[in-house]
């Protein structure tokens, strides 16, 4: 499937998001939009990942074009990743058709 743009997704604890999206736009994203959300997670998952789950959850999404994907992400994993205190997670999901983006 060879699509134009990616839509980046970054869960973090709340509080991280301006941090994230600065490293974003470091790596070429031009924006994004943050929601706020409240995450699970069972007691099992917690101990499995040696983490504590913060309920309070910011969701960032990022369109980026497909060639910067990749920098977008691995810039997210050195700020977002799960040994961070944001305890994110970052994924990308293909955008076949996108309207409204200024060049």
């Amino acid at each position: 499937m060879n699509v134009d743009h990616e839509l980046i997704f970054c869960i973090v604890n709340a509080g991280y998001s301006q941090t994230v999206m600065e490293d974003a736009k470091e790596a070429g994203a031009r924006g994004g939009t943050v929601i706020r959300a409240r995450g699970t997670a069972d007691p099992e998952a917690e101990q499995f990942f040696h983490l504590s789950v913060s309920p309070d959850k910011e969701i960032l999404m990022i369109l980026v074009e497909s060639g910067i994907k990749d920098d977008v992400l691995k810039a997210l994993h050195h700020v977002a990743g799960l040994d961070e205190e944001s305890q994110g997670i970052a994924f990308s999901l293909p955008v076949d058709q996108a309207i409204g983006l200024s060049s």
